[in-house]
């Protein structure tokens, strides 16, 4: 569906809001599109939150106890574009 197509099904109260958000500048759209995306979002499931924040303590204390070494972004990047 073209965005011409889009923007004519839509309900006048939303035509005009979006006219109006394409008059604001590039970040500010970008900022009202994530807070819109951020309004679709359900809350947090508090098990799976403390799940990950276990999982990153855990990796955290692997980093500084020298048990698991990181790799930089540029070495992993390089592998991946040379198809390793």
């Amino acid at each position: 569906m073209t965005a011409s197509r889009k923007i004519g099904s839509m309900a006048t109260e939303l035509r005009q809001l979006f006219r109006e958000a394409l008059e604001l500048t590039d970040n500010d759209r970008a900022t009202l599109a994530g807070l819109l995306i951020e309004s679709l979002e359900r809350p947090p499931d508090p098990d799976v939150e403390s799940a990950w924040a276990e999982e990153a303590e855990r990796r955290w204390q692997e980093i500084q106890s020298g048990k698991v070494q990181t790799v930089p972004w540029e070495e992993i990047k390089a592998k991946l574009l040379s198809g390793e």
